[in-house]
């Protein structure tokens, strides 16, 4: 009994690219995911006061390229030194509270160069 596949690439199992062993086989890490490597020096980040829902105020901070800056972990950073919340909403990163001043110091501390905006 012939198979439909036989003998193409899809008849053969999935080998590794690195070892060469059978995918199931495998003993390779996992490769780690590309980081973006831009120079925080070379952006301006703006931050501004917005005032949201029932009064709320948070911080909000823009102009951030999200192909050079790993936004993620970037927030992950701000929120760990501030001791408060945030999200990431597009290429913008919202901190829960009016923490202008502290969001600038910690963006500065980090090689940002930081222009603040009224709001």
């Amino acid at each position: 009994m012939t198979r439909l596949f036989s003998g193409t690439p899809w008849d053969r199992p999935p080998t590794c690219e690195r070892c060469g062993e059978l995918v199931a086989a495998c003993h390779c890490p996992p490769p780690p995911p590309p980081r973006p490597s831009g120079d925080p020096s070379r952006q301006t980040v703006r931050i501004r006061r917005e005032k949201r829902q029932k009064g709320k105020l948070v911080t909000v901070v823009s102009g951030l390229s999200a192909s050079q800056t790993d936004l993620p972990e970037l927030l992950a950073k701000l929120k760990s030194s501030l001791g408060t919340g945030g999200t990431l909403d597009e290429d913008t990163l919202v901190i829960q509270g009016e923490l202008v001043e502290r969001v600038s110091a910690a963006l500065s501390k980090l090689g940002y160069k930081v222009k603040p905006q009224g709001g």
